[in-house]
């Protein structure tokens, strides 16, 4: 079993507290290939940095979800994904988020493989989801977004992913700058990485700032991301994974460890 053949759990729903993103891999489908995945997890987060100043605001976050990816090329991925989020009373689906991936260059070396690659996505609200309190499922936003990719992985399959984008966003809501470090490895018999996430937003507002907010879409949502993930496959076709994260530290976000863990069906042309 070729090693890109069993790499699906790579693109999975990561909820960034008021808006939903697929995390971004550097790996590629064989053209027809595809899988999908069902997912579920939650944040159990004890405290929220209201701008930059933590507070003792708790929340418990729960959500589940549905991604699919296919290959239409070797060089060019589709990624879907349709999340749905619990926050106290306030249930819905969220962000419907569709991705496009192409691999722009690749070049074989004595000891791996390095490539180059670009991403264009596009969010936007499923549902009329509540707006106005840190129980909301998300901003209500309608995005586009870009990123640029740099991949390596060695011939005993030890990679590491660098990524920088930018996801301007059509409402009041604040652009942002995403970046983010992957490392781990990938073989046929299973997959683990560990990363690093962080997101800088442009000109937002705080919450309990002065002026008070009348508007929670204006707030600037900044926050620095600790995690990893474990995947095995069971067969050609089934695999699961568990994934941890923690926000350490942000803007307008809540502060603390979040689970998952999902099912994932590979199908080949």
């Amino acid at each position: 079993m070729r090693t890109k053949y069993i790499l699906l759990i790579l693109a999975l729903l990561s909820i960034k507290n008021a808006s939903s993103q697929i995390s971004i891999d550097g790996f590629f489908k064989a053209k027809g290939d595809g899988a999908l995945v069902l997912g579920a997890g939650f944040e159990d987060t004890k405290n929220y940095f209201s701008g930059s100043t933590r507070t003792d605001i708790s929340r418990s976050l729960y959500y589940g979800n549905l991604f699919g990816s296919y290959g239409i090329t070797d060089a060019l991925d589709v990624n879907i994904s349709i999340p749905f989020l619990s926050s106290n009373e306030n249930s819905n689906f969220q962000d419907i988020a569709l991705l496009l991936k192409y691999r722009i260059f690749k070049r074989a070396l004595s000891e791996g493989e390095l490539s180059f690659g670009g991403v264009l996505g596009f969010s936007t609200p499923l549902t009329d989801y509540d707006i106005g309190g840190l129980n909301d499922i998300g901003q209500q936003a309608t995005t586009i977004g870009a990123k640029l990719l740099a991949h390596y992985q060695n011939n005993y399959g030890w990679f590491s992913t660098l990524q920088v984008g930018y996801y301007y966003k059509l409402e009041e809501v604040p652009n942002a700058i995403p970046v983010g470090l992957k490392m781990g490895k990938a073989t046929s018999n299973l997959y683990f990485d560990v990363f690093y996430e962080y997101q800088n937003s442009e000109m937002g507002i705080d919450y309990l700032g002065t002026p008070s907010p009348q508007n929670f879409r204006e707030l600037e949502v900044d926050f620095h991301k600790l995690g990893g993930t474990f995947y095995k496959p069971f067969s050609s076709k089934w695999g699961a994974y568990l994934a941890v994260s923690y926000v350490v530290v942000g803007r307008n976000v809540f502060q603390g460890p979040g689970y998952g863990l999902g099912l994932v069906y590979n199908f080949k042309r």
